[in-house]
């Protein structure tokens, strides 16, 4: 999933997700604390050894699911029923199943809507009325009537007689229908565009619960921030909708000769064959076909853990091949309306997908399925096996963005299937930290800016924000963004390049996903790959950065020249002030304008809190700078240089006259500034308020974000500028 908010506050979302920008108080380093054994909460099993891959008992229960479904377009009603073939492969008998019945958030009596504020929430139907959640028609067990309870987002099935361990089975029927909400809490709905309606359909059939070896049955209901945690299998889906429509989704269309013409299908197999994007429907050719009836489109996909579909008659449809590491191929496609073409939108859609599939296949894991579809609809960003949902009005960097990360969703979870209703991280995390990579790689770096990694210490370590480790539905819904995507993303990146080195990492990463493609990996068999891949000790990470909320913050404490001479060398003095430590790089520059660098292992904060470092030099010292490429959080910058930074002067100002609302004709958003005792503060939208920083001239930023808002001299414009990018607002 996609967690941005419109327009011009996706450049600082990382920011404004992540609660106070102000200063907090460091607790004291104990590396006692830090680096203390017994890390691990129990040593391996035979199902998941303490080496970090599956046991030589390793278990996991199956479901393969035959889906025939009908769209009512009038109504936005899905009709359908669900033939599961359910499979226990654990050492367990049971004497019931537990299904998921994710639709039923959207009922007017639902958990989900229950726990929505009054300020409003991306999850849910977005206060809109309707008769939401499943009807269930039936549900039987081996062709009779079968005992079933349904409570909130989950359903019960009481067995008659115990289901057998080590491959029993059960097979069960269930007929339902249910209304799709026009906005399905961003993941599912229905869009309406000039040439008719976009269905996105998602979390639209009953579905198995999960039964592991670590909670057994995961129970846990679906009340809109969390997402999913499902079976693997193969699936199959039957699609009938008006003849006028257009289907695509996840998985292998099987009857192709019979949905398209006989020029469509000529298309198709230039596509399959072509690097450069071939046009299978132009926008010239909507509206022409005006047949009447309906249609079924058939589909299946093998080894998945879910299915998801789109329909409408306002498609446009292109396609390319997808060159894949082994010789295989796979097809990059997009659906979209009329009103997102163009080559600035999703004109590029086609060459996003194909790019971003291509550069996760050779670098991490290859990618298992026949097709990957790229769909316009009302969704800030979904995803699904071989398909996703983005939003119609992405276009440029914004495209490229979500369409990245909602591919790089076939990887985490769809190859490597954690648990998303508890670690968030697991997926959306370790998905923001290979977008990272993606963006560095596509097209030269087109859409690549290098951030700073220092400045976002303030936010990532703030006492404000929950662990990482917390669920999704267990932290305030701004600090999502922060805990499930940044943070745990710019985890991976300090691992990668500041800790271990790309080379140790890639292979450890490497290697996780290997061990557990199409398996359920929890976070101590992700963290015991890691350690044992790669041959180092990173308890102190895992239990700082992930499972903790522990700060960074190192300084320059002193420096001296020897015997008061900088011709004898020089004694540098670096200090590990906060809870989690890390291996320090220290930069000397001398007035010369030459520089010294100096790297010290996180061993020597084993057993102290400071640490003395010998420069070798009969130059004069200029500056001493810690973390000199901007590699590591830190919460206090200003002790990481010495001399330290002497505060600017600047003309004495009534911040009074910033004070007010600001707007833009091309957002919804709108910028707040208030005046609190001669300080002024900032707000976008619904998100938390920031102090601003006056620099002279009018100007003021908020330098953790690198924001620099600069007024006009009569307060009437403004202009916001960040990452190179610059908004004009107006006041109201």
């Amino acid at each position: 999933m996609n967690y941005k908010l419109p327009g011009l506050i996706a450049a600082a979302a990382v920011f404004l997700f992540s609660g106070s920008a102000l200063a907090q108080d460091t607790p004291k380093y104990s590396y006692v604390e830090a680096f203390k054994p017994f890390f691990y909460p129990q040593t391996g099993t035979e199902t998941r050894s303490a080496s970090g891959q599956p046991g030589h008992a390793y278990w996991q229960n199956s479901a393969d699911y035959d889906l025939n479904v009908s769209l009512n377009e009038a109504k936005n009603e899905i009709t359908g029923t669900a033939d599961i073939t359910y499979t226990n492969n654990s050492p367990d008998q049971m004497g019931f199943l537990w299904l998921q019945l994710d639709q039923n958030l959207f009922a007017k009596d639902s958990r989900g809507n229950a726990v929505v504020p009054a300020s409003g929430s991306r999850n849910g139907a977005h206060g809109e009325e309707l008769e939401g959640g499943y009807k269930i028609k039936s549900v039987k067990l081996d062709g009779k009537d079968v005992r079933y309870t349904v409570t909130d987002t989950r359903m019960q099935i009481d067995l008659p007689k115990e289901l057998k361990a080590k491959g029993g089975i059960a097979k069960i029927k269930i007929e339902y229908s249910f209304i799709s909400p026009e906005y399905g809490s961003d993941r599912m709905g229905v869009q309406k565009t000039k040439n008719g309606k976009i269905f996105t359909v998602a979390q639209w059939y009953p579905r198995m619960c999960v039964y592991d070896d670590v909670m057994g049955w995961n129970t846990l209901p679906y009340v809109g921030a969390s997402e999913f945690y499902l079976e693997y299998g193969h699936i199959s889906a039957n699609i009938t909708v008006p003849a006028n429509h257009y289907v695509v989704a996840s998985g292998d269309l099987l009857n192709y000769k019979e949905v398209y013409s006989k020029e469509e299908n000529n298309r198709w197999e230039q596509a399959r064959n072509s690097d450069k994007t071939v046009m299978i429907r132009p926008e010239s050719e909507i509206g022409k076909n005006q047949a009447s009836g309906t249609k079924t489109w058939k589909f299946k996909i093998d080894q998945t853990r879910d299915f998801a579909w789109a329909s409408s008659p306002a498609f446009i449809l292109d396609a390319a091949k997808i060159n894949l590491p082994s010789g295989k191929k796979s097809v990059a496609i997009s659906a979209y309306p009329a009103e997102s073409a163009g080559e600035k939108a999703w004109g590029r859609s086609t060459e996003y997908t194909k790019a971003a599939i291509e550069h996760y296949s050779q670098k991490w894991y290859e990618y298992t399925y026949p097709a990957a579809t790229n769909v316009a609809g009302n969704e800030g960003g979904m995803e699904y096996p071989g398909i996703v949902f983005c939003h119609m009005n992405s276009a440029g960097e914004d495209l490229w963005g979500v369409t990245d990360h909602e591919f790089g969703h076939n990887w985490f979870p769809m190859i490597v299937g954690s648990n998303e209703r508890l670690f968030a991280w697991m997926d959306e995390g370790f998905n923001t930290f290979i977008n990272e990579l993606s963006t560095k790689a596509f097209n030269n770096g087109e859409y690549y800016t290098k951030k700073n990694i220092a400045r976002a210490g303030g936010f990532m370590m703030g006492d404000n924000l929950e662990p990482v480790m917390v669920g999704p539905d267990n932290m305030k819904e701004r600090s999502i963004g922060a805990l499930a995507y940044f943070k745990p993303g710019m985890g991976l990146q300090i691992l990668r390049e500041t800790i271990l080195g790309p080379e140790k990492f890639d292979k450890a990463f490497k290697t996780y996903v290997d061990r557990w493609a199409f398996k359920h990996p929890t976070p101590w068999d992700f963290f015991h790959t890691m350690e044992n891949v790669s041959g180092e000790e990173l308890n102190w990470f895992w239990r700082g950065w992930f499972i903790n909320k522990w700060k960074i913050d190192q300084s320059v404490k002193d420096v001296k020249y020897v015997n008061g001479d900088f011709k004898n060398g020089a004694q540098i003095t670096v200090e590990n002030l906060g809870q989690l430590p890390m291996p320090t790089v220290v930069q000397a520059k001398f007035k010369d304008g030459t520089k010294q660098v100096f790297k010290i292992p996180v061993e020597v904060w084993k057993r102290n809190t400071e640490w003395t470092l010998k420069v070798n030099s009969n130059k004069e010292i200029n500056e001493v700078m810690l973390d000199p490429e901007s590699m590591v959080p830190d919460v206090n910058m200003k002790n990481n240089i010495w001399p330290s930074e002497q505060p600017k002067t600047v003309e004495k100002v009534n911040t009074k006259d910033f004070a007010g609302t600001y707007g833009t004709k091309s957002d919804a958003i709108k910028l707040v500034f208030t005046d609190k005792n001669g300080q002024l503060y900032f707000k976008a939208g619904n998100q938390p308020e920031f102090p601003l920083e006056y620099t002279g001239d009018n100007q003021f930023t908020f330098s953790e974000a690198g924001i620099t808002l600069a007024f006009s001299k009569d307060k009437k414009d403004l202009v916001f500028k960040q990452a190179g990018r610059e908004y004009k607002f107006t006041k109201e």
